[in-house]
């Protein structure tokens, strides 16, 4: 059973930034695809961004211009960087492998309000 730790939550501002970060308890150097998803009160679980063990970055419209997705294999850590945070991104982050079949971890809250 993969353990996926995700890290990096915070209370932030409208048009901050936050860095979040994935630590898998297995290697990430093999997998296809990782992705990060989110989940809204009230609101299905969504991808946002997924990156492929070829580096190929994809990002949903919502995102796309304000978040980079990155992989560092050598830790086995998927991170996300947000900037220009809107509020419409309050939500709890997971990332987990795409399609999601591994477990998921707790997920990182990430509120954007001021």
């Amino acid at each position: 059973q993969v353990q996926l730790v995700e890290s990096g939550g915070d209370l932030v501002q409208p048009g901050g930034s936050l860095r979040l970060s994935c630590a898998a308890s297995r290697s990430i150097f093999s997998v296809n695809a990782m992705g990060w998803y989110r989940q809204a009160p009230g609101k299905e679980r969504e991808l946002v961004a997924a990156i492929t063990s070829g580096g190929t970055e994809n990002y949903a419209d919502s995102v796309k211009g304000r978040f980079t997705i990155s992989r560092d294999t050598t830790k086995n850590t998927l991170y996300l960087q947000m900037s220009s945070l809107k509020p419409e991104d309050t939500a709890v982050y997971y990332c987990n492998v795409r399609p999601p079949i591994w477990g998921w971890g707790q997920g990182t809250q990430v509120t954007v309000s001021s």
